[in-house]
């Protein structure tokens, strides 16, 4: 006689507004946390070093030429 076995049980627990907004706040007043992204370096079009910052929260993205 074999035996079945159920399935995992998950945890259907709804987030709390908390937890599902965290960090979203600061973003729309404007305190992004920046940080470097590094996967593009140089703009073809103006032939010039850029650095791209994307947002670590909200990921929008900032550029500066130099």
């Amino acid at each position: 006689m074999e035996i079945e076995h159920m399935g995992d049980v998950l945890p259907f627990k709804k987030k709390k507004l908390k937890d599902k907004f965290k960090g979203r706040s600061l973003c729309k007043d404007g305190f992004h946390k920046w940080e470097v992204d590094t996967s593009q370096k140089f703009d073809v079009k103006q032939g010039k070093l850029v650095t791209v910052y994307r947002c670590k929260r909200c990921g929008e993205i900032k550029n500066e030429a130099r």
